[in-house]
């Protein structure tokens, strides 16, 4: 009997969807084994992570990172919410400790109108910017250090209108500053906040523009005193009267005290972020430290870091300011860094700038007569 002939058409069908069939076959083989992988690398990365002494710091510096930040609560992820809490006790509770320090070292300078440095030296410039970088225990950093001679110079300077708060930019232009950087905290619900109503205290040419708590609460300040001197730690605002503060914002904590770092290492340096921080020298000389954060040229840096830095410098004293998305430099009314904040720079209730003549600022306290307990620091 003659068989059927398969025709060519049909013969080429049937290897087609053969080939298709083996290609599928391997296909699902290559997706399950690279499942496997996958799952097995995860499971060595989370026993990893959460099991040796190596993975523990990296989880712990991640945490820490993002308590300094608005996601403070993405944190009990990595750690819990019971160890988040304590975390955050903890932080505070060192920063305080931190702040019991007697100062002893201070800077011994005559002032003079040419800044701090004897008569003899040669005079030096108003300021002066230095970039740096670095490898962290994270990532790279860069930013800068702002050098201000004469800190007689500085002004705590606040926002022109009631209600918002305003960018450094917009200060330096306003009043004629040379530069300026981001001084002390706020209140910013939500992280949405209209940067117009401080934390704390606020102290401008000896007076005070602000304050939320009693004039015999110590509360954390980072200042300098009619003479010049950086003054940093926990003071009530009586004991800063006394003192003579002429220029201070609320901000925490201090962590050079009498040339001697208080951050005992990397594992307490309060995370990788943007820095904003202030310390001064021997000679009388204010050094901020910028540095820019969260971005691929600059992860950030943590407060150990920051603290190494000035030291190098000579610093005898440093605290930390504001930083994370309020972190930014101005000069010559340009903004030197790049700040955090897809937004750009953030509006502020305080900053940090510096004068030719700073006893003709014009700075008002746009506080005066305000009932603080009525400010809606959401509403712009």
């Amino acid at each position: 009997m003659t068989q059927p002939t398969v025709s060519r058409q049909q013969a080429l069908n049937a290897a087609q969807k053969k080939s298709t069939k083996k290609r599928k076959g391997s296909f699902l083989r290559i997706l399950i084994n690279t499942s496997i992988v996958m799952l097995s690398l995860l499971a060595l990365f989370m026993l990893w992570f959460f099991f040796t002494s190596s993975g523990n710091k990296l989880r712990y510096l991640m945490a820490d990172t993002l308590i300094s930040t608005q996601h403070r609560h993405w944190a009990a992820y990595l750690i819990g919410e019971k160890e988040l809490s304590t975390r955050v006790d903890e932080y505070w509770n060192r920063f305080d400790k931190y702040a019991e320090a007697p100062i002893v070292t201070q800077p011994s300078f005559e002032p003079s109108p040419t800044g701090p440095a004897a008569s003899n030296a040669p005079a030096k410039p108003a300021i002066e910017v230095k970039p740096i970088e670095g490898k962290g225990h994270f990532g790279y950093y860069k930013g800068y250090l702002l050098f201000v001679h004469d800190p007689k110079k500085l002004r705590i300077v606040v926002p022109d209108k009631y209600g918002k708060g305003e960018k450094v930019s917009a200060m330096v232009k306003r009043t004629g500053a040379l530069a300026g950087v981001n001084g002390g905290g706020f209140v910013d619900p939500e992280w949405k906040g209209n940067g117009f109503q401080p934390t704390g205290i606020v102290m401008s040419g000896g007076k005070i523009f602000y304050l939320d708590s009693g004039m015999n609460t110590p509360i954390h300040i980072v200042g300098i005193d009619s003479e010049g001197k950086m003054i940093a730690g926990k003071y009530s605002p009586n004991e800063l009267l006394k003192m003579k503060m002429s220029e201070a914002v609320t901000f925490s904590p201090r962590f050079i005290v009498n040339g001697v770092g208080q951050i005992k290492g990397p594992e307490d340096g309060w995370g990788v972020a943007p820095r904003t921080s202030m310390a001064q020298t021997a000679d009388g000389t204010i050094i901020f430290a910028i540095i820019d954060g969260r971005q691929t040229h600059s992860i950030g840096a943590s407060l150990y870091e920051i603290q190494e830095i000035f030291l190098k410098e000579g610093a005898i004293i440093a605290a930390n300011l504001d930083g994370g998305s309020s972190t930014v430099l101005v000069k010559d009314n340009e903004i030197v860094n790049k700040p955090a904040s897809e937004y750009g720079e953030r509006y502020l209730p305080t900053a940090w700038l510096v004068f030719d003549n700073p006893l003709t600022a014009p700075i008002k306290n746009v506080w005066e007569g305000v009932d603080i307990n009525k400010i809606d620091p959401s509403k712009w």
